[in-house]
């Protein structure tokens, strides 16, 4: 599958002159980091759903979740291993042994201990010292390696840790046996510049790989994670849509598809799943994502306006940056008041319509009337309004037109029609009550006609949803000799919905044979 629609990129070539890894594992924390989004609860049965598109989409890790943390999550994470997914499983403990003994009894395939290491966690929330929380750590790290497991550690705030401190911890647990450190961004106060930084620094002295695990307070969780791949770092812990507590985790989408497209590294992710299980985990949690975030998001592949539409008509790669399909999207082009007629031909086209320019001309000017006022415009209400117009515009010999009507409502709440008829070239002025508004419009209409129509049939419906929704009418009305014509029209008004429809009908009763 195609995954770069541009033969020059400038990131292309700033990136030749960096060595990052080959490939970055991803590590998927969705299940613990991504559950502690406030609001969101997920069930264990929920939680074994997305355990299992997570193995299937190609994570090289799933964090299963916090075993000490209760019964019905340990259990959880015990389902998850023995599922026999591909993904490894982890489970997360604190430096303290019960904590470790709940992820050994889940046979996890690795555990992942941490403790905070700066001076605002170390004094203000666990009321310690330095020397305390690093013999700690180092007890935790050598009780998980005597016990046989892989081990993960991660100084916690290790971005607000002073750094000579920070290699120390590293260090010691890593002659203890700790088989990797994660820098965790825990409250999301790095830039690009000073994480790279940082990687490299701690890369000089430390000799195991580093993950790194970026929280997205000013919004630089993905650019932070990639600063660090830059430096070297081989694993990026993320969630999917970047979910998490405060703002949120790195989000695994954009990530993944920045190292595969623009640095060219390797990550192991079946992309074109990427939609799927972001629908997945946003119906679940119901944490909705807006419609503009990157790669996932119902616009990310959608264009509006005229130019840019024309042109993704012609190529998608004018203004998409991937293949849709790379990521299991596709393009869409959306009506809106920014429409050009070359979008709206291409789309009634695609819809099965054979219009010519005038007509493409009254329903492109239609589309941008409604999305003055509805903003949105659906399939559906490209169907409808096409219907309306076709069927208006072919009927070239119109003996009832409509110059002009209007309802007035009394204190007594009696609607009172008035209607402008030209018939055969003449004007006839009417007015009537009514129950409501079609009611006396209705009744107006008729009684300037010169020959009786009755009408049978009135059926009313919301083209899309919302009290914005175009509003189709369909009528079945009879003339003197019981002969039976139906019409339909459809509108943002109900009152000229109805109207149009009746001139329609009427226009079929009156016309010449």
């Amino acid at each position: 599958m195609k995954a770069f629609v541009s033969e020059y990129n400038f990131s292309d070539e700033v990136t030749k002159t960096m060595k990052p890894p080959a490939k970055v594992h991803i590590f998927d924390t969705t299940l613990r980091d991504g559950e502690q989004t406030p609001g969101v609860s997920l069930t264990n049965n929920e939680k074994m759903h997305i355990a299992e598109q997570l193995s299937e989409l190609g994570v090289s890790v799933i964090e299963a979740g916090f075993p000490i943390n209760s019964k019905p999550e340990r259990e959880v994470v015990k389902q998850i291993v023995q599922s026999g997914f591909k993904s490894k499983i982890c489970g997360l403990s604190r430096v303290i042994e019960a904590d470790i003994d709940a992820c050994i009894d889940c046979d996890v395939d690795i555990i992942h201990t941490f403790v905070g290491t700066s001076d605002i966690h170390i004094k203000d929330q666990m009321e310690t010292d330095r020397k305390s929380v690093k013999e700690k750590a180092v007890k935790a790290v050598k009780k998980i390696k005597d016990a046989g497991f892989e081990c993960l550690f991660t100084p916690m705030d290790t971005t607000r840790t002073p750094f000579q401190y920070l290699i120390e911890v590293c260090k010691e647990v890593v002659e203890a046996g700790a088989d990797r450190i994660n820098v965790a961004d825990t409250v999301g106060v790095m830039n690009p510049p000073a994480m790279r930084y940082l990687i490299g620094e701690l890369r000089k002295g430390i000799k195991v790989p580093i993950e790194i695990h970026c929280h997205n307070d000013f919004g630089l969780a993905v650019s932070n994670s990639l600063a660090a791949v830059e430096a070297g770092v081989s694993y990026v812990q993320a969630t999917i849509n970047g979910l998490g507590e405060r703002a949120g985790n790195t989000s695994l989408e954009q990530v993944t598809m920045a190292l595969e497209v623009l640095y060219k590294i390797k990550t192991g992710i079946k992309t074109e799943k990427l939609t799927e299980i972001s629908k997945l985990v946003e119906r679940l949690t119901l944490v909705r994502m807006p419609p503009n975030t990157p790669i996932i998001g119902r616009n990310a592949f959608t264009h509006e306006a005229g130019i840019h539409a024309a042109a993704i008509l012609k190529k998608g790669r004018t203004f998409e940056p991937i293949t849709p399909e790379m990521v299991g999207q596709k393009s869409r082009i959306v009506m809106g008041k920014h429409t050009g007629r070359h979008a709206v031909q291409d789309t009634l086209k695609q819809l099965g319509y054979k219009t010519d320019e005038k007509q493409t001309q009254e329903i492109t000017m239609r589309i941008k009337e409604l999305a003055e006022k509805q903003k949105k415009i659906s399939e559906d209400d490209i169907i409808a309004i096409a219907d309306d117009v076709l069927g208006a515009i072919s009927n070239k010999n119109q003996v009832v037109k409509l110059q002009e009507f209007s309802v007035f409502t009394s204190n007594k709440l009696t609607p009172v029609s008035t209607v402008i008829l030209e018939i055969n070239g003449e004007k006839k002025t009417s007015a009537a009550s009514g129950i409501g508004a079609v009611d006396a419009a209705s009744k107006a209409i008729f009684s300037a006609l010169p020959i009786p129509i009755t009408l049978k049939e009135y059926n009313l419906k919301a083209v899309t949803g919302g009290t914005d929704a175009l509003a189709n009418v369909l009528i079945r009305i009879s003339d003197g000799d019981k002969n039976e014509y139906q019409a339909e029209a459809t509108h943002q008004d109900i009152v000229i919905a109805s109207i149009n429809a009746l001139i329609k009908g009427i226009n079929k009763a009156m016309r010449p044979d």
